[in-house]
């Protein structure tokens, strides 16, 4: 990870417990970037998310980060007519959170 960008595992931790996020995955051009996080979150199979509370989370999670971050849903994703668009996505997920990391 790049050491401009520091994520603090129990900060991410707390929020995907709080909002059952089951999966929480930086994307790669965002260790990069000075500007924006971008997070794809997968919620809980019984939890319904509308774009409102998508939006809390985004501004929660940004407060927090201390820098504006972007939510994309998995679903959104796997949802994308844009095959490139998700090719990029999955092959730049670093997960932070869930299936993958040592966290739970």
């Amino acid at each position: 990870m790049n050491a401009q960008i520091k994520i603090p595992k129990d900060v991410v931790a707390d929020f995907c417990q709080r909002h059952q996020i089951r999966r929480l995955a930086l994307l790669q051009k965002s260790l990069s970037s000075a500007e924006d996080l971008n997070l794809i979150v997968e919620f809980d199979s019984s939890v319904k998310v509308g774009l409102l509370d998508l939006g809390r989370m985004e501004r929660e999670v940004s407060k927090a980060l201390g820098r504006p971050t972007h939510l994309l849903t998995n679903k959104g994703v796997e949802k994308s007519l844009n095959p490139l668009f998700k090719e990029s996505i999955v092959e730049s997920a670093v997960i932070q959170y869930g299936a993958g990391n040592d966290n739970r």
